[in-house]
This record gives C-alpha cells, structure tokens and sequence, in this order.
C-alpha cells in the first residue's frame, strides 16, 4: 500500500512503478468526485454518484473508504482479494485514512508513506497542478500537515525527490517484501 499527502506524486510514481513491474497490479480507486481534465474512468478512478458510492458500502463491497475534500475515494474489495489470491502482488494507491483502515483489516500489509523531498516542494507542487481552487488547495495543504505527522504510522518511507529514484525504492521494497 502506498500513502502520502495530496501533491506529493503518488499517481506519477505508481504509473512509473506499474511500468518498471508489469506483474504487479494496481487497485482502481472508486470516487464521487468528478474527473479532472485527461483522467479516464475505469483507468485513474471508478467515477461514481453518491447512491452507487452508499450502495458499496452497505453491501461491505469497500476495503476502505473516507472523505477527503468534499468528496468520497474507496478501495474495492473484491478485486484486491483476487490478485493476492492469485499470488499477484497488489498495491493500493490510497490516503491516511484509507491506509489505516487497510492496516487495521490486514495487518500483514505492507504500508508505504511517499513524502516530499520538503514542506515547501509539497506546496509548490500542490499549488502549481492548478487544478483545485485556492480554498480547496489550503484545506489540501492542512491536510498533508496531519498526514506528514503520521509517517511513523508507517512500514517504510520513501522521499519522491525524483520520479525514477522513488521508483527504484519501490521496486526495492516490493522485492523485499514478495
């Protein structure tokens, strides 16, 4: 499982790793919020509306969920147990909430927390996507400051100061760890 703040490159990071490792499949994250500009459904998210959102939730369909923003992201649950029935190693692209909840139903997981080479890099690249408005960026930016703090929470850290070394480190890790 991957974690991290808002802004910091987790969908650059598992889009390089997906392609350094081939064997390893990638959860598809369900969202109530709508896509951003060249994100496709069923690729980056599940775009759903809050009825189908509730509904997964009532039929235990979702590893994990929370609210972030003004929107809900969760996990499903079924093709997940799928890949590591199979003995495919999954990872889930998910946030600090998601993380802990995933923990606490799997505690064999292996967490990983990708942090920004600094405080104002995190900032900086927050802010420069433009793709949120500026209110919606300084609740992201409140945000990261909590799940900055929770990063002994995790089983590794890994600093994204470049797409291709955090992507090695990942690789490293997931050899380590299968």
């Amino acid at each position: 499982m991957l974690s991290g703040p808002s802004g910091v490159g987790k969908g650059t990071v598992v889009a390089a790793l997906a392609k350094a490792v081939p064997r390893l499949w990638v959860s598809v994250s369900v969202t109530t919020r709508f896509p951003r500009p060249g994100e496709i459904d069923g690729v980056n998210y599940h775009f759903i509306n809050d009825a189908e959102f509730d509904r997964m939730i009532a039929a235990g369909e979702l590893l994990e969920w929370a609210v972030y923003g003004k929107n809900r992201y969760g996990t499903p649950r079924q093709p997940v147990e799928q890949a590591l029935e199979g003995g495919v190693p999954a990872l889930l692209e998910i946030e600090l909430q998601g993380a802990r909840q995933v923990k606490a139903a799997m505690p064999d997981a292996f967490c990983v927390f990708l942090a920004p080479p600094s405080w104002d890099e995190l900032v900086r690249r927050l802010t420069a996507r433009g793709t949120e408005a500026p209110d919606v960026a300084a609740a992201r930016l409140k945000r990261a400051g909590v799940e900055m703090a929770a990063i002994d929470e995790f089983d590794a850290v890994v600093v994204n100061a470049s797409v291709g070394h955090a992507c090695a480190e990942l690789i490293t890790l997931l050899r380590l760890q299968t």
